[in-house]
């Protein structure tokens, strides 16, 4: 059976429908282990979009992606590390001169001085090298709770926590796994049920599951690997899906 186009019975449908209101925190963290094992059936290659060849790339890249889609840090940060390939170099750039390189990836100004004060942090805090915890990474300049856990995650193997993005909130949500619309708390309320062997890659997963299923304004539920195990949080019934425009990469 694809599990693009799951079988289900007519009444499994308003069975999901009432599990949010109604489970405990073992039966949400049952489905929501039951949720991470038909994922990767679903999205076998999810993987982040961000091009990247050191963790040091992988930050600044994380840092531009923010209010911009993946693909286009991916066109500007080739020229970025050509021209500063080191923390150090990166450190001691013109402002001016960064911010004519990242301008189309959006809010340039603040983006190019927080990646000025993280290179700057990096040289004088850590020796030029990408903190592998935590704790070190957050007190780096524009980077949060976000940023940290893609670094720890992807470049690290390292699961301390769950990416929250636009995506992963929005589906997560309506999954009833958090009723959290902050991306930290929402954060807290999925490391409790989503199992740690898959925080690395439940962000993944939920990132592609809202490119091509769970869209933003008409989720193709008919189609969904999960519709029996989502009540289906604020979604509107009966919202016909519009033609698909260029999705945006988080």
């Amino acid at each position: 059976m694809n599990p693009s186009t799951p079988s289900k019975s007519a009444e499994s449908r308003p069975a999901a429908r009432g599990i949010a209101r109604r489970e405990s925190r073992a039966a949400r963290g049952r489905r929501a282990a039951a949720i991470v094992a038909r994922l990767p059936r679903a999205y076998p290659g999810a993987e982040c979009s961000l091009v990247f060849a050191s963790p040091f790339q992988l930050l600044v890249a994380t840092i531009l992606s923010a209010q911009c889609t993946d693909k286009r840090v991916n066109m500007v940060t080739g020229g970025l590390f050509s021209r500063w390939p080191t923390p150090a170099l990166l450190a001691a750039a013109c402002q001016s001169e960064l911010e004519t390189v990242i301008r189309s990836t959006g809010f340039y100004h603040a983006k190019a001085k927080n990646i000025l004060g993280c290179c700057r942090a990096l040289v004088d805090r850590h020796g030029g090298e990408v903190p592998d915890s935590l704790p070190d990474l957050v007190k780096l300049p524009g980077v949060g709770r976000k940023t940290a856990n893609v670094v720890l995650g992807t470049a690290f193997g390292r699961a301390e926590g769950v990416v929250v993005d636009t995506h992963v909130g929005r589906i997560s949500r309506r999954l009833g796994l958090t009723k959290q619309p902050d991306a930290v708390r929402a954060e807290r309320d999925l490391v409790k049920v989503i199992p740690r062997e898959h925080w690395i890659k439940y962000s993944h997963w939920l990132i592609d599951h809202g490119r091509a299923v769970c869209t933003a304004r008409a989720p193709r539920c008919e189609r969904c690997p999960l519709e029996d195990l989502c009540p289906r949080v604020g979604v509107k019934v009966g919202v016909k899906p519009k033609p698909r425009k260029k999705d945006r990469l988080s």
